[in-house]
């Protein structure tokens, strides 16, 4: 039988990832209106996403390198995601 431990590590995990596919999906439709085109507009919403995921981990003083998913994660995914972002706008 599984402890409370391991099943709230789980649903924790699944909140992260499930609040980080909303945040791209919602980047993603205010990007599509940006007035700079696409791939700019991408690059400026995840770059302040970057920041606020930083900022929220930092306040709520989250460990950096936990054991269960958290802001700091999220902050590097979105770290991933510009870098992504930024070289494919510089190949276009």
């Amino acid at each position: 039988m599984p402890q409370s431990s391991d099943i709230s590590q789980a649903l924790s995990r699944t909140r992260v990832i499930a609040r980080f596919a909303v945040r791209v999906a919602l980047l993603a439709g205010f990007a599509v209106f940006g007035s700079i085109g696409f791939g700019r507009s991408l690059a400026a919403l995840l770059w302040m996403s970057i920041i606020l995921c930083a900022t929220v981990a930092l306040l709520r003083r989250e460990p950096l390198f936990g054991g269960a998913l958290n802001h700091w994660d999220e902050c590097a995914a979105f770290g991933a995601l510009f870098a992504l972002v930024h070289v494919v706008n510089e190949l276009t």
